[in-house]
């Protein structure tokens, strides 16, 4: 079990994960988790397969309600919020399977993304009417999607479609983003373009990547949390954590963190 956390909740801290817990009929998928992520920060959950990293999202986000502990947004009690009142607090989730409006176009999905009204028929009469606003050009800069804004989502490649979907979330600007194996799938070309995008992003939002890829990780890792089991394992930089002798000593049977 992970040691418990005392400390005072500092208002430079975002996100402040203390004892989490979720059971399903006995199995503990999260077991006495603890986290503290700063406002800006990039943190990395890192883990294997089963460790329990996207049950950890599930668990922020509101998708799944926990059963002990708390998650705390900006010094406020979140815990077991519904999920939409969660997103509105300022949590925004890209999950692993990417979610966008194939039979319309980039700028469309990206203008859904953008408004509070969520009629689909509203937003094409807003893109075909108004264009659309220094915010989401900065975003499709960002995404280098600009000679795709035309063409229905459809046609993407399925890394343009996981950007096309950090896009999405990017244009709701939320203060704190979960990104949820973001290079699931993709080829290593694909894979480096993403790693540049989220290097791009940090400072301007609180980012935490769920990821078991350690080439990815350490492109873009500051500070990472392994999860083992579904308990908190170990935290520190890259070279810090591949040294750790209790994550050599977990992970020895996948080959090292290197294959986690």
């Amino acid at each position: 079990m992970a040691q418990s956390q005392t400390d005072k909740i500092d208002t430079q801290n975002a996100l402040v994960i203390e004892s989490l817990e979720v059971d399903f009929s006995g199995f503990k998928a999260v077991d006495g988790f603890k986290l503290k992520v700063d406002d800006g920060e990039l943190r990395v959950i890192l883990g294997a397969n089963g460790a329990g990293k996207t049950t950890l999202m599930d668990l922020i986000s509101g998708k799944t309600k926990s059963t002990a502990g708390s998650v705390s947004l900006n010094g406020v009690d979140i815990t077991n919020w519904e999920e939409h009142k969660i997103a509105r607090a300022g949590i925004g989730r890209k999950f692993q399977i990417p979610s966008v409006f194939k039979e319309l176009s980039v700028l469309q999905n990206l203008l859904i993304g953008e408004s509070s009204d969520y009629s689909v028929f509203s937003n094409i009469m807003r893109s075909v009417n108004k264009g659309y606003s220094n915010r989401i050009a900065e975003i499709i800069s960002l995404i280098e999607l600009e000679h795709r804004l035309n063409e229905p989502a459809s046609n993407l490649s399925h890394g343009e479609t996981q950007w096309l979907e950090i896009g999405m979330l990017l244009v709701q600007d939320p203060h704190i983003i979960l990104l949820d194996e973001p290079t699931a799938g993709m080829t290593a070309q694909e894979t480096l373009k993403t790693a540049d995008i989220i290097n791009r992003l940090k400072g301007q939002h609180t980012l935490i990547v769920v990821e078991h890829d350690m080439g990815f990780v350490r492109a873009i890792a500051e500070t990472i949390t392994v999860m083992h089991l579904g308990q908190w394992l170990a935290e520190g930089s890259v070279s810090e954590i591949e040294k750790d002798p209790k994550v050599i000593e977990a992970y020895l049977g996948s080959g090292g963190i290197g294959h986690a």
